[in-house]
């Protein structure tokens, strides 16, 4: 391909999120060779709008850019289906006395973080409009993003997992004593409340007793549906990398040394006091271990693309738990995942590279399969 790669760059998001992917996009279009690539931005602004922005051929100043589409009042709102269109349709270039004709964008590279961006629904966009995107596919992102379903896929997998119990909001309603006595008898505390769809710890508490629990609950029900209460371990976080599609390969384990008493949103975004260990001082053994869960926990919810793995490791024995898997991790170059992948032998900008062959060799498989007689 003589011309450059037209990559849509989506950001933003109806979620929890939103601020976290608007850092990343930013730091995405700064890494970007562009002699290679273009871009064309596309923000989705808190409320769901979509916004369509002029054509990027250098790096974005600034997230103000990006939200505006180069100056203020310079996107294109429209309706989704129009705005759909204008990804799919084709554009003619003049070749001598040809014309030829090219896709108006070549690959999608989803930057959303949480609800409606990393929970398989915008991939569901991006399947029935038939175009290349990064990351995980629809049933990868929607598991991943499930902490429920998750677990479940886990444990099919006999990966080990801590302790945990789940109920949705009219359950809780009914009967939220049964719960709460469920809770202290399985797991005691002190424990973790979490919304059952959401990452970057948004919504996440910790419980030392009845009215902590009661009212951590309570919170998590504001961002979902569905709770999940998982018991306390005394432990090391480790996370590992993951990168590819049929054949994944796994980075360097990391720890997290949290500045929190648990690494929540304040100490993973905001005091910027939470250390990272690359690579975690670990046995070999240990560390390839790790690996191989990741791998393991990646086809298990069949992932493609990248994902990071999050585990636990229990300071009293040494033994090892799955935490959680993120088909979207956090992808600034301060983050763990192009981090753990910068101290395996692979730059950021060439994890971007990666990411969008990856995206497209997908893609062209797919092509190749029957959808009927």
């Amino acid at each position: 391909m003589d011309r450059k790669i037209r990559v849509g760059l989506i950001y933003g998001g109806k979620s929890g999120e939103h601020e976290v992917s608007l850092q990343t996009a930013l730091a995405v279009t700064k890494a970007f060779d562009f002699t290679k690539y273009e871009i064309v931005p596309f923000y989705i602004t808190p409320q769901g709008e979509w916004n369509k922005g002029e054509l990027l051929q250098g790096p974005a100043q600034n997230q103000q850019q990006l939200a505006f589409g180069g100056s203020e009042g310079g996107s294109d709102h429209t309706a989704l289906m129009p705005l759909l269109y204008s990804m799919t349709q084709v554009k003619k270039s003049g070749d001598g006395d040809r014309d030829q004709l090219e896709p108006a964008i070549d690959v999608m590279f989803p930057l959303l973080h949480g609800t409606y961006g990393e929970d398989g629904t915008i991939q569901g966009l991006f399947e029935m409009a038939n175009i290349p995107y990064v990351g995980a596919g629809v049933l990868a992102s929607a598991v991943g993003m499930d902490k429920i379903m998750m677990k479940k896929v886990f444990a099919q997998e006999n990966l080990p997992q801590c302790i945990y119990r789940y109920f949705n909001k009219v359950q809780w309603e009914k009967d939220p004593n049964f719960f709460i006595m469920e809770v202290e008898i399985s797991l005691g505390y002190p424990c973790f409340i979490k919304p059952a769809n959401l990452g970057s710890s948004v919504g996440i508490s910790k419980a030392n007793n009845r009215e902590e629990l009661i009212q951590g609950i309570e919170t998590a029900l504001q961002y979902d549906r569905k709770v999940i209460i998982e018991e306390y371990i005394h432990a090391r976080e480790v996370e590992v990398a993951v990168l590819g599609n049929d054949e994944p390969e796994a980075s360097v384990p990391g720890e997290i040394v949290s500045s929190s008493d648990f690494y929540d949103y304040q100490a993973k975004y905001i005091d910027g006091n939470s250390a990272m260990i690359i690579p975690a001082e670990l046995e070999q053994e240990q560390a390839d271990d790790l690996r191989k869960m990741a791998i393991q926990a990646f086809r298990a919810i069949d992932g493609s693309g990248l994902s990071r793995v999050d585990f636990f490791i229990r300071k009293e024995d040494g033994k090892v738990f799955i935490n959680e898997i993120n088909t979207m991790p956090g992808f600034t170059p301060f983050s763990m995942y192009p981090l753990l992948w910068k101290e395996t032998g692979l730059s950021y900008q060439e994890l971007l590279d990666r990411l969008i062959q990856l995206a497209v060799e997908r893609y062209n498989v797919k092509q190749q399969l029957k959808f009927g007689m």
